[in-house]
């Protein structure tokens, strides 16, 4: 009797419990080692504490490096050992290391544990595991400087910790965690002269790497989507929706600085897709209007900062490191001297326009 051949749907509920078994197995696998890690680190910096002098810190991660080396091999380096050290340092509490060790790889937790502070770590560490950052992705977000570049790093220190702590315990985001300023978009290949269709069309060519731009969560509805009001035709840019916000965002192209007539053809946008194309459960949509420039006067004097119209800055070929953090860094402390004594409309935009 011929045994009767395998059916496709055996073969992938079998090939189902062997992918999660591989799954489990390394998760555990990477949490067993980053504790391991951190135990390390902890033990050798309760041994130097004991000491104040530098110098004695420096000979004893020399010589256990040298030791550890010749019993198990490579992987113990001087290097490493100060890695252990640095994350007991950061995460000296058992209970705030145990969802980090869970969920990052050691090469993850290396990348945020140097960062210059708290929130700003705790900010890429809650991005990361939201939208399942690969190593190298959390490097390269590090380094384009996104927490300066988000919305949130404006705000005080007390909202972002309980907006962090909102997507932490409930999932759930909001815009000032997803929408940026400037954004990159050197990818594009565009030349010193375009136009707003030479900019949709090469945005839509590189559609992959826009989205990774704007952020994992939003998903591409259409280009030019008409809209028709009283008999005549408008036609927004671009469409996408926001999974965890839950809405739809309309995103306007614009050559140049922004202007104030901008903020009425994106209100009109937006009241007729939370008219005729917003459904139930979600939210109201949300207006992007990316321009070449913009005005802070213009955005206060307009109160777009109420509203739910963004607007920021697009970049077709990066800054230098040192003018880019020359300027983010500007941006937020005119935002953090506004929450203390507002400074007058024009001077935060002469501020953000030197460098």
């Amino acid at each position: 009797m011929q045994n009767k051949p395998i059916t496709t749907g055996l073969f992938r509920s079998i090939s189902k419990l062997i992918e999660e078994s591989r799954f489990s197995f390394a998760k555990q696998v990477n949490e067993t080692m980053n504790t391991l890690y951190w135990q390390v680190g902890l033990l050798i910096r309760r041994e130097v504490l004991k000491n104040t002098r530098a110098e004695y810190g420096k000979n004893v991660t020399a010589n256990l490096a040298r030791q550890l080396t010749l019993e198990y091999g490579t992987g113990w380096s001087s290097q490493q050992l100060r890695h252990c050290i640095r994350v007991a340092e950061v995460f000296p509490d058992d209970k705030i290391f145990s969802a980090v060790r869970r969920e990052l790889s050691w090469t993850h937790i290396k990348s945020v544990i140097y960062l210059d502070n708290e929130i700003k770590r705790e900010f890429y560490i809650e991005l990361c595991k939201v939208e399942n950052w690969s190593s190298r992705q959390l490097q390269e977000r590090i380094k384009s400087m996104l927490f300066e570049r988000t919305a949130i790093s404006r705000k005080p220190h007390e909202t972002i910790k309980a907006e962090l702590g909102k997507l932490k315990t409930a999932n759930t985001m909001s815009p000032d965690l997803v929408f940026r300023d400037p954004y990159f978009l050197s990818f594009l290949g565009l030349s010193d002269t375009y136009s707003e269709k030479d900019l949709e069309n090469a945005i839509l060519a590189e559609l992959q790497k826009f989205i990774i731009e704007l952020g994992s969560d939003f998903a591409f509805l259409g280009r030019q989507k008409r809209i028709t009001i009283d008999k005549t035709d408008y036609f927004i840019d671009l469409l996408f929706f926001h999974r965890r916000l839950r809405c739809l965002v309309a995103v306007d192209l614009k050559l140049g600085d922004f202007e104030a007539s901008y903020k009425g053809q994106m209100e009109l946008y937006l009241r007729y897709l939370e008219k005729y194309e917003q459904v139930e459960g979600e939210n109201a949509p949300i207006g992007l209007i990316l321009c070449t420039g913009k005005s802070e006067e213009h955005i206060e004097l307009l109160q777009l900062n109420k509203s739910n119209i963004r607007v920021a800055d697009y970049l077709t070929a990066l800054p230098s490191k040192e003018i880019l953090q020359r300027k983010l860094h500007k941006a937020i402390e005119i935002a953090s001297a506004k929450l203390i004594s507002p400074l007058p409309p024009s001077s935060a935009a002469s501020s953000l326009h030197t460098g």
